[in-house]
């Protein structure tokens, strides 16, 4: 199992670079049963489709 900090290391991680399948899957059953990373890895996605919004930025 995953630490928090781990956790939300692959997630900044997985903004620059594929994860493997182990890494995926660790990941996604971390943020499942802890509801402070599901809050920041959600918290994440907003923030990067706010500064696409005001960058004019494409990227996904």
């Amino acid at each position: 199992m995953l630490s928090c900090q781990k956790a939300t290391e692959l997630m900044s991680q997985e903004q620059d670079r594929p994860l493997t399948l182990r890494e995926r899957l660790g990941l996604r059953l971390h943020v499942l049963i802890c509801a402070g990373c599901n809050n920041y890895r959600r918290q994440m996605g907003i923030l990067r489709a706010a500064c696409r919004r005001f960058g004019g930025g494409d990227t996904p």
